[in-house]
């Protein structure tokens, strides 16, 4: 009954998709660099293995992709500059996660290994007063 409504995907053009597609393989990549200024609304993504750089100004809804031979910029529809940014914000927030998570585990066996050693030290100090009791108790019986 509300079918009408309700906001249908948005359909993109052959050139969108393609962009779409080249964007989401180079933030598959590990070896692309994700940076921004997000107040100045500029997004790099820069891959120095393949010569490829993406700059999104999502102020302007522009994207300019740059190889060793070709530099092209152009105006695209809000929405899909919109979603392109979604897809590199998504991917360097997992990216940091990963990073968190590997600086976490580090802190994390270190301290580990820290309590093993106070632990071990603890009982090197028991021992050394048992002994030093046991000479003390050792000597005033004799």
């Amino acid at each position: 009954m509300f079918n009408f409504f309700r906001r249908r995907p948005k359909e993109y053009t052959k050139i969108e998709n393609h962009i779409f597609g080249i964007i989401t393989e180079l933030l598959k990549i590990s070896a692309t660099d994700i940076n921004c200024d997000e107040l100045g609304g500029k997004y790099y993504l820069s891959n120095e293995e393949q010569h490829f750089r993406v700059t999104i100004f999502s102020n302007d809804s522009v994207i300019r992709m740059t190889n060793t031979r070709d530099s092209v910029a152009e105006k695209y529809d809000k929405v899909f500059v919109e979603n392109v940014l979604r897809a590199v914000k998504e991917e360097k927030h997992r990216r940091m996660e990963l990073v968190c998570d590997s600086i976490t585990n580090s802190i994390e066996k270190m301290a580990e290994r820290l309590h093993q050693t106070l632990i071990e030290s603890n009982e090197e100090e028991e021992d050394e007063k048992v002994k030093e009791a046991e000479e003390d108790t050792f000597l005033k019986s004799v």
